[in-house]
């Protein structure tokens, strides 16, 4: 098992990953922020907008946004069976947004999931939160 944590802790070049952007585009898209997790939504919401970005807090992948979604961050605690499907509803209806899932890094099984379920950035908590104000800039 710690070979899995380790494994989301060896995810360091994925927080860089999901900030970077190809786009020369003004700013503009929103993130959607699949949790239950109240208070930390205040944090990923003051990331988002100041990024110059719309949030949308959700518990469901919605079916369609006046903004370009450009991310969707998947709270593995408290959303952990939206990852069955999730990136073919992505691919369909929001082909360009990048999708970045997290979890305590006790909760080694969730990670595994959510990278079985083709999400390609999972990272811990911890990565997560420490990345979160750098996270979605262009």
């Amino acid at each position: 098992m710690a070979s899995d944590s380790d494994s989301a802790m060896n995810d360091s070049d994925a927080i860089s990953q999901a900030s970077g952007s190809d786009d020369s585009s003004p700013s503009t898209g929103m993130v959607v922020f699949l949790s239950g997790d109240l208070i930390f939504a205040s944090r990923v919401r003051a990331a988002a907008t100041g990024a110059g970005l719309e949030f949308k807090l959700a518990g469901n992948l919605p079916e369609q946004s006046e903004h370009p979604v450009r991310f969707i961050v998947v709270d593995l605690s408290t959303r952990s069976k939206v990852v069955d499907g999730l990136m073919a509803d992505v691919n369909q209806r929001f082909p360009d947004a990048q999708v970045i899932a997290y979890a305590p890094h006790v909760q080694v099984q969730r990670i595994r999931d959510a990278r079985q379920h083709g999400i390609s950035t999972v990272l811990t908590r911890g990565q997560f939160n420490e990345g979160l104000t750098a996270m979605f800039e262009q």
